[in-house]
């Protein structure tokens, strides 16, 4: 089933603006969330770019870079970075149409998780619209490895997704996830998780032009076997529930909630994008399906 109780697609009644800095760049942007109309699909747009086409319809194919982030990019070679906590948040809140207005290069980290989003969506509120959902049913598995990486998505009769993680700091080690994706069970067990990094890392990052808005108040920063932040984890393997809300938003670029189970082991934004664009080149492996009342047709 689509992660939420409605058969119908779903847009937000008013606009939601928030800004913040971005987690990569360090620039303070603004972004504003908009209704859109049924089967528009979720559509950024570059406000501070004038001299090219600066909208930025989300695909699989639109997605050119997945280092640390998603990254989309347009015809015209608009680009925008960290998409992915967003993205999350519309899959799980049923947000299927959508425009999203940006000034600059990268969306807002704001406190390293889809929380925030979450909580702008819910004070914009949301309206069903006069188009049934339409759902990407898996019919064959489709997997993509890289060493000891792996993603996977199978065939199965609702959303399930089941994530791991392998570290060998104590404060992370083996993280094993696995769950229904649904509206209750990302609001009370993923919305919330967040990003998280390595200090060590930091300074190779920040001149790889990465990282350079990261801080304790937007992610988990380990230091050996040290967790930096004064408050400590928000949950339980908090870790391995960030890497599948990761998950949830690098697959909704396809433009539909699952009806299957994806399965990813130490898997990132860049095995993910893999996993898409295999499943988009199988079209025996999957179909989309209209849910309409006591009808489901394959389209």
């Amino acid at each position: 089933m689509p992660p939420v109780n409605d058969q119908f697609e779903r847009t937000i009644v008013a606009p939601a603006i928030c800004a913040g800095v971005g987690v990569h760049t360090g620039r303070r942007v603004r972004l504003a969330i908009r209704p859109a109309a049924p089967g528009s699909g979720i559509t950024f747009v570059r406000t501070d770019v004038r001299d090219h086409d600066n909208r930025i319809p989300v695909s699989g194919e639109a997605v050119v870079d997945a280092r640390l982030n998603t990254m989309i990019e347009n015809a015209a070679g608009v680009r925008l970075s960290t998409i992915e906590h967003l993205m999350a948040a519309f899959a799980a809140l049923g947000v299927s149409n959508a425009v999203v207005e940006v000034d600059g290069p990268e969306l807002p980290i704001l406190d390293g998780s889809a929380l925030p989003f979450v909580q702008l969506l819910d004070r914009a509120g949301f309206r069903g619209q006069d188009a049934f959902q339409r759902v990407i049913e898996i019919l064959e598995p489709i997997r993509v490895e890289e060493g000891d990486k792996s993603a996977a998505l199978l065939p199965c009769d609702r959303y399930e997704m089941r994530f791991e993680i392998d570290f060998p700091t104590p404060v992370i080690g083996n993280q094993v996830v696995d769950f229904v994706v649904d509206e209750r069970t990302f609001r009370h067990e993923i919305m919330a998780a967040r990003t998280f990094g390595f200090a060590h890392e930091v300074e190779a990052l920040r001149q790889a032009g990465l990282a350079r808005g990261g801080s304790l108040e937007n992610a988990v920063v380990i230091d050996g076997d040290v967790i930096l932040n004064p408050g400590g984890l928000r949950m339980e393997r908090e870790f391995v529930r960030h890497k599948a809300l990761d998950a949830i938003g690098d697959l909704y670029v396809l433009g539909a909630p699952l009806l299957g189970r994806y399965e990813g082991v130490k898997a990132g934004h860049a095995l993910n994008n893999q996993l898409v664009r295999a499943l988009l080149a199988n079209p025996q492996a999957w179909r989309i399906v209209t849910r309409a009342p006591e009808l489901a047709l394959a389209c």
